[in-house]
């Protein structure tokens, strides 16, 4: 064998360099690719009856609604198992039990039209709907129904019964609140959001600017006969009276006040009777859910929860055990804490909008204040699990790098993400997607570069030491 024949030491150890690098690539895409998978595998679903999953025994009926990639309204009887459930809209939002009748219910939903029709001319629109179902018999009835123009903030997220034939409504749509006879769909009343704020502050106008999500109708104490608005966009809880329009002195939060409120969902306003007035409500960017006591014409904040795996709370409800209902759409989960903070109830959900636990009245209407029961704050801290998975050492490489991705990111940026992702993605798959593409990049990389420099194409700086050659 000639020496021209034998491959050069220097060819020897760049093949093998680069069949090293080729080695460690296949396994970072190969162990990316089994993260994802995993989790795919997980994730719950609720796309047909057949899929939801059963919940754990309780005392009453429990409703939840989802306005995700798939609408769905479910009913679970006290046992467990799964008593009415509704796909038929786009989306479901506030549900709430009829009077007299707890199993049957009334809510909002809406459904978008993607083909020209005769209340369509310009696809999308949205056909926003009050309708009551009867969850034992099945039986769907439609009350009041509008068409809107737009599929985007095209829809009205919850509305509140007053009177046998009064409701008032939380319309994204137009950015207002008001009050109509379901039974003559005659308009009685109406409160115009740009009376009161600049259309400069909160979102985009006129595409998502205010996007008021919910409305109470107060039925008692000093706020009797008032209505309480949640403004998301500008992170505020606001009061009105049919006479005298905004109740200023009232206002929960400030806009861009992140501290306090950052685009929050479904205040529940909890009466003097019940140890308020007292407000509690999902801070959904904030990822808590949040208590705030009115004193002395303020609202002080007097309870918060989170844990570690709250993410994007949507709903909080006060049960009249004590306990405390949340709808933690990101979490993927409905679950109730007890008094210590504990979670005593769970079921999982794609993306849960409401719950509602029948038997307790409307927005479990015997709930009483944190300060009433003496609550104790609960952090994720506490919560905390130490880490997330790792064999037996505790850690994780792509749990600690897709936490990371969530401490930088914007809370509104990885919500987006998280909405439109599959349900079963999380900050750990996000960093498995990211490090099996950066990986993939890098290797196309350096597999055109190695071939370039096979072929004799070279590749200098434009920056030369002095005296070199």
């Amino acid at each position: 064998m000639t020496e021209q024949s034998l491959p050069s030491f220097e060819r020897v150890r760049s093949e093998i360099t680069r069949n090293r690098l080729r080695a460690t690539f296949v396994v970072l895409i190969l162990l990316s690719a089994a993260v994802v998978a995993s989790a795919a595998g997980d994730g719950v679903s609720t796309a047909s009856k057949e899929d939801v999953p059963n919940a754990p025994p309780t005392e009453n009926h429990t409703v939840v609604t989802e306005s995700g990639r798939a609408g769905t309204i479910t009913a679970y009887q006290p046992n467990g198992e799964v008593l009415y459930y509704n796909n038929s809209r786009t989306k479901y939002f506030d549900v709430d039990p009829v009077e007299g009748d707890p199993l049957t219910v009334e809510y909002a939903a809406t459904d978008t039209i993607h083909t020209e029709g005769d209340n369509c001319g310009e696809p999308p629109c949205a056909r926003n709907v009050i309708e009551r179902a009867d969850l034992e018999t099945g039986e769907v009835e439609v009350l009041y129904e509008r068409y809107d123009y737009k599929e985007n903030a095209g829809e009205w997220h919850d509305v509140d019964r007053i009177n046998e034939t009064h409701v008032v409504v939380a319309d994204i749509v137009a950015d207002q609140v008001f009050i109509v006879n379901t039974e003559t769909e005659v308009v009685d009343w109406l409160w115009d959001a740009q009376s009161d704020f600049p259309v400069e502050g909160g979102g985009s106008y006129p595409s998502d600017w205010a996007h008021i999500n919910d409305v109470e109708y107060i039925e008692d104490g000093q706020m009797e006969g008032r209505i309480m608005v949640s403004l998301r966009n500008q992170d505020q809880v606001v009061f009105l009276d049919q006479e005298e329009g905004l109740l200023e002195d009232w206002t929960l939060g400030s806009e861009n006040e992140y501290d306090v409120l950052h685009e929050q969902h479904n205040p529940d306003y909890i009466p003097e009777s019940q140890g308020g007035p007292a407000i509690v409500v999902a801070d959904s960017e904030n990822a808590q859910i949040k208590e705030f006591q009115r004193e002395d014409g303020e609202w002080n904040q007097t309870w918060q929860w989170e844990d570690d795996q709250i993410q994007w709370p949507r709903d909080a409800d006060r049960l009249p055990n004590g306990n405390t209902l949340i709808s933690d759409t990101h979490g993927n989960r409905v679950i109730e804490v007890n008094e210590s903070g504990d979670i005593v109830w769970e079921v999982g959900s794609s993306l849960p909008y409401e719950a509602e636990r029948l038997e307790t009245g409307d927005e479990s209407e015997g709930g009483q204040s944190a300060q009433e029961l003496g609550l104790e704050n609960r952090t994720a801290a506490e919560t905390s699990s130490g880490g997330g998975g790792g064999g037996g050492f505790g850690f994780s490489p792509l749990a600690f790098l897709g936490d990371l991705i969530e401490s930088i990111l914007p809370h509104r940026i990885y919500n987006a993400l998280l909405f439109v992702s599959p349900v079963w993605m999380g900050s750990t798959e996000f960093a498995a997607i990211g490090v099996a593409l950066l990986s993939g990049l890098a290797w196309a990389g350096l597999e055109i570069r190695w071939q370039l420099h096979d072929a004799g194409v070279r590749f200098r700086l434009p920056v030369y030491r002095k005296g070199s050659n």
